[in-house]
């Protein structure tokens, strides 16, 4: 469990409140990793602004920007993200064998969802030095070029929360802990 506060849109300082208040208002809860960003304003105001432009002017749907963001996760071994993320894929409609292929580090069976969740994980294991065939088949898959960079913007956010979950350990909250996820997790172990 983490030695950092906790924050609310109570205990904040008043620069983090707004973020922490709207994503109560969205969840019914602050997320933990959004309730340890705010620890610092920059960090949590940063990463509202940026979700905020990815969510509401991004051209992924729902299940694909969950796909994308579960993918970052499990790339970067982040047991709180993975866990809240397979609860906000399921709730976006992305096909539990999805899910579960995807927390598995598998390759899904839908191709689509397999394509951005493969160049999501080559952009992070190769920091950024992706093959210009792993493009074409990203494209391939249906996605267009601005995807390309919109899938980097999914990369960043997620650094921010995967690598605060990381470094604070964060308790899961009651309603993802049915999707708790260990680094190295296969359905069979």
């Amino acid at each position: 469990m983490t030695s950092y506060q906790l924050h609310t849109a109570d205990t904040a300082a008043d620069a983090a409140k707004e973020p922490l208040r709207v994503l109560e208002g969205a969840f019914g809860f602050v997320p933990a990793a959004a309730g340890l960003m705010a620890n610092s304003p920059a960090l949590i105001n940063t990463f509202f602004a940026a979700f905020s432009h990815f969510r509401g002017g991004g051209t992924f749907g729902p299940d694909e920007r969950q796909v994308l963001l579960l993918s970052n996760a499990v790339a970067n071994r982040s047991e709180w993200a993975v866990a809240f993320h397979t609860l906000e894929s399921l709730q976006d409609g992305v096909e539990p064998a999805v899910v579960e292929a995807i927390r598995r580090g598998e390759r899904p069976a839908d191709e689509r969802m397999a394509a951005l969740s493969a160049f999501t994980r080559s952009l992070i294991e190769r920091k950024g030095h992706v093959e210009a065939a792993e493009v074409a088949a990203f494209t391939a898959a249906g996605f267009t070029g601005e995807q390309v960079f919109e899938v980097i913007t999914g990369v960043a956010i997620s650094a921010m929360t995967n690598y605060t979950a990381n470094l604070a350990w964060p308790p899961l909250e009651d309603a993802v802990v049915p999707h708790a996820w260990k680094t190295g997790y296969s359905a069979g172990a």
